[in-house]
Parts: structure tokens; C-alpha cells; sequence
């Protein structure tokens, strides 16, 4: 399959089928011309994986307040639920959606274009160093995407491991969730006020 068709299939631009292959998630390869080609049995394969595991934890918010659309990147089931937990309590809407490494991280920003991701470094598979980067690739369509990170590495080991792109704001664990709060919010209200002013 072409990149436009199975971008077609997906549901998803060009682009992210694009960055979707440099990322590794789909396995593609070049013809003599240059040209992208997907396997179809990859895309389907894709395809059902989206169909099976995307779901908000919340219901859509009203037409009079969009929700924030927070993907959570994390493979401790544990703080998986807490984060889940702390969430529902903001008052302000909030659409999470979950992905347990940096693979499935960038299926789910290619699928709900998220306002914010926040991710944890160290997972099994792609991590968040890789997924970062990825995104903040020149190009990559994400360049604006808000990014935090939620990690237990200290400042030195993030550093010794390449430290993280530009404008990606980091918290260490144990994370100050009432200042994560307040960061989210900001971000929430200032898009609200852009849309506002549009």
C-alpha cells in the first residue's frame, strides 16, 4: 500500500502515516523511485489494534467546553490507575487516553491529536527518549505538541542518556500532581482562550 492509502484506511494525514514508518510502527519499505510501501497485513494489523484499544476514560464534554485531550504514556499499571484516578478529579474536562510504551504512544497521537502528552523514559520497546525525539523531529507535524515528562531518572541521568528535546518540561517522580495541575490547566484555558479569540 501507498502512504495515502493507508492513511485512508487509518483514518490518519499522510504525514503521520509517514512519521508512523521513520518511528517503526509500521514496517515499510522503498521502491527504485524512492517511494514508501506498507504492508497491507501491517496496516490491518494497525487497524484493529486502534479498533480494540482506543477508549476515553471519560464521556465527551459539551459543545460549550471542549475537553483537553491528555494521552498518558506509561507502562506501570499502578500509576497508570492513579494518574486515571487523580485525573477524574480536576475540574476541568479532560479526555485521557492511555498507551503503555513509545510505539503505541505515537499510534495514539497520530489517532487523537492530542493537546498534551505526557510520558514516562524508561518503558520496554520504544522508550520515551526515542518517542520524544521522534516527535520533535523537524517535520514530524508535532513540533508544537505540548510534551511533559513524569520520570524517577535525575536530571544527571537524563542527561548521561542524551537529555530531553527542547521545551519538554519534566517532573520527578514522586510527582507534585497539584503543580502538574496547575500546568494542565494553564494549557486548558489558554487554548480556550485562543479558540475564543479565532
Amino acid at each position: 500500500m501507498t502512504t495515502r492509502e493507508a492513511g485512508e484506511l487509518l483514518g490518519v494525514a499522510v504525514r503521520t502515516v509517514q512519521l508512523w514508518v521513520e518511528a517503526g510502527v509500521l514496517p515499510a519499505w522503498r521502491t527504485a523511485g524512492g517511494h514508501r510501501r506498507i504492508a497491507r497485513s501491517a496496516v490491518e494489523q494497525l487497524l484493529a489494534h486502534r479498533l480494540n484499544d482506543l477508549a476515553p476514560a471519560k464521556p465527551p464534554a459539551s459543545i460549550d467546553q471542549p475537553a483537553l485531550k491528555l494521552l498518558l504514556v506509561e507502562d506501570d499499571p499502578v500509576l497508570l490507575r492513579l494518574f486515571s484516578g487523580v485525573v477524574a478529579s480536576w475540574n476541568f474536562p479532560v479526555e485521557l487516553v492511555t498507551a503503555t510504551n513509545g510505539f503505541e504512544g505515537l499510534v495514539r497521537i497520530g489517532e487523537m491529536r492530542p493537546d498534551i502528552v505526557v510520558t514516562d523514559l524508561i518503558m520496554p520497546g520504544m522508550d520515551g527518549f526515542e518517542m520524544l525525539r521522534a516527535l520533535k523531529k523537524p517535520g514530524s507535524g508535532f513540533g508544537n505538541l505540548k510534551l511533559l515528562v513524569i520520570s524517577a531518572l535525575s536530571a544527571d541521568e537524563i542527561q548521561a542518556r542524551g537529555a530531553l528535546p527542547e521545551g519538554v518540561t519534566c517532573f520527578h517522580k514522586p510527582v507534585n500532581y497539584v503543580k502538574l495541575e496547575v500546568l494542565v490547566h494553564k494549557y486548558f484555558t489558554d487554548r480556550l482562550q485562543r479558540s475564543a479569540a479565532a
